[in-house]
């Protein structure tokens, strides 16, 4: 039997193995990301084409940054992402004038306009999963990487009034959007590595944040966290209220195998972004061959540790998506 999409991944987290694996890839819309309707419309065009398990809505990072007078630039990055062309904080002190943000602030309600979008057009059994970013992912593009260090480390205290502000302005944004009915938030997790901070530094400047904004998404069935980067402390989150966890698994431990053992929901990977955007469908075939072999085909969601290049090729992607048809 045909199952859903949604029958699919609920199978999944049932520990089930469905009709084949769920498969999602995902990507930024540089250029088409600026407005609700045009970001709309091109993920509803990647979903046509492609018909993935779920819909993960991809907007700028700055999205949520541009209330508080983020800027930033289109410049061709193969990934698909911006560069920020100022940044808000300057000083220590200026993390106390942040501003609670309500959903209603212009550029977070347009980004509800477009989930209003997209569920309207999106048949009931095609999950929607909104990108939200950590209060610390948030921080480090108010900020900039040295400033976000610098003021961590000297002046502790307003960083962390400056993260409580982001948390709840967060938090409103993830309440106002639980309401369009859409199917969980994609938390994204971009410090839980060696190479950003500490794991004691993580401990204490991004998981009690983190925690605090999955609590508001907690009604939601499909939230999933995405751990950013190579190194990372896999077990610093491998508890965090979430169904999905996706991370590079290609390029860091741990593997989907030993993921399995430490985290009790659906594990996302199997395929290198690299090889997505630089590789053969050959390639691309052989790699979700394996990551079904690691994990038996249950609790396991085909996908890549991070965006599909913008560059990746239209064969490639259709080889990955059309991989879990002729997977044993």
């Amino acid at each position: 039997m045909t199952l859903t999409h949604r029958q699919r991944i609920e199978r999944c987290l049932a520990g089930q193995r469905p009709d084949r694996p769920p498969v999602a890839l995902w990507r930024h819309f540089p250029g088409d990301d600026q407005t609700p309707e045009t970001l709309a419309a091109a993920t509803l065009n990647w979903q046509k084409t492609f018909d993935w398990d779920f819909v993960k809505v991809t907007p700028a990072s700055s999205f949520c940054l541009k209330d508080w007078g983020a800027e930033d630039v289109w410049e061709g990055h193969a990934e698909g992402t911006r560069r920020y062309t100022n940044h808000v904080i300057q000083e220590p002190q200026d993390w106390l004038r942040l501003p609670v943000l309500d959903a209603d602030a212009p550029h977070l309600a347009a980004q509800l306009h477009c989930l209003t979008l997209l569920r309207q057009e999106l048949p009931p059994e095609t999950p929607v999963v909104q990108t939200i970013f950590s209060p610390l992912a948030q921080a480090k593009n108010l900020a900039g990487d040295e400033n976000l260090l610098a003021h961590m480390r000297q002046n502790p205290d307003v960083v962390w009034r400056g993260l409580e502000t982001i948390m709840e302005s967060t938090r409103r944004f993830v309440r106002a959007a639980r309401t369009l009915g859409i199917d969980g938030i994609f938390y994204a997790v971009q410090h839980a590595q060696a190479q950003a901070l500490a794991r004691e530094e993580f401990n204490e400047f991004g998981r009690p944040f983190d925690l605090q904004v999955l609590e508001a998404a907690r009604a939601m069935p499909l939230n999933m966290l995405h751990l950013h980067g190579r190194n990372v402390y896999f077990n610093a989150v491998a508890d965090y209220p979430v169904a999905i966890l996706n991370w590079h698994d290609r390029d860091t431990a741990p593997n989907l195998a030993e993921a399995q053992n430490r985290f009790k929901g659906i594990v996302c990977g199997g395929l290198r972004r690299e090889t997505l955007a630089l590789g053969t469908p050959e390639q691309i075939s052989a790699e979700a061959a394996d990551a079904l072999a690691q994990t038996g085909g249950a609790r396991f969601l085909l996908g890549t540790g991070c965006v599909a290049d913008v560059i990746s090729p239209y064969g490639n992607l259709l080889a990955a998506r059309m991989s879990v048809e002729t997977l044993p």
